[in-house]
């Protein structure tokens, strides 16, 4: 699969032109014979990806206090609990907070809140906060996060991630690719026979199959 793989990511990038802006390089999966009704059988999963991501994370972290300071030196945004109420009253200004950040992070106590008015907009796009228990330094867990992607399937058989930026190079991209292909198929009963087609695409590229083997 790593030499279908990387000869996809190969004609993605040659197929799409040089942007003006940086863009990421996505794979996408369909899946066969998975009763995703069952959300026993969904994908979610935190790959962790061996060349990282190829362009900055944004992370952000309702908190105040000490918490705050040591977030914003990590260079986390805060938002400042008192205001988790407001900002859930506002679904147009909640979305714009949830679309800005690739990952969320919360103090322990502010977590209920955090659920009870913004979950609604974190919840389906798979961005509720990972708590942060008090003696823990923030920057910590963004260091992680900065390396990771979310592979996430719901309830639909087509879904899709980024596993970098084209500036990373065929081979970098082929070992994250390779890193969500395995944990993908890992997680399904008949693996790769679960499959029915998998693609390789820049942001704004075109689509090109990867040819799926067992």
């Amino acid at each position: 699969m790593q030499d279908n793989i990387q000869n996809a990511i190969q004609q993605a990038l040659e197929e799409s032109p040089e942007r003006k802006f940086v863009e990421s390089v996505e794979i996408a999966f369909t899946l066969k014979d998975v009763d995703l009704k069952n959300p026993a059988n969904r994908i979610q999963e935190e790959v962790r990806l061996p060349t990282g991501r190829g362009k900055p994370v944004r992370i952000t972290m309702f908190a105040g206090g000490e918490m705050a300071t040591k977030a914003k030196a990590a260079g986390i945004d805060v938002i400042d609990p008192s205001t988790i109420e407001d900002l859930g009253g506002n679904r147009q200004q909640a979305r714009k907070m949830a679309n800005k950040s690739d990952f969320f992070l919360s103090e322990i106590p502010h977590m209920g809140t955090v659920g009870r008015f913004l979950g609604v907009v974190l919840g389906p796009r798979g961005k509720m906060p990972r708590p942060v228990p008090p003696n823990l330094d923030p920057g910590m867990i963004a260091t992680g996060l900065k390396d990771t992607a979310m592979v996430r399937s719901r309830d639909r058989i087509t879904f899709h991630t980024a596993l970098g930026s084209r500036e990373q190079g065929v081979d970098d991209l082929t070992a994250n690719a390779m890193a969500i292909w395995n944990r993908v198929t890992g997680k399904l009963e008949r693996g790769a026979g679960n499959i029915r087609s998998c693609y390789i695409k820049t942001s704004m590229g075109p689509s090109i199959k990867v040819e799926v083997t067992e």
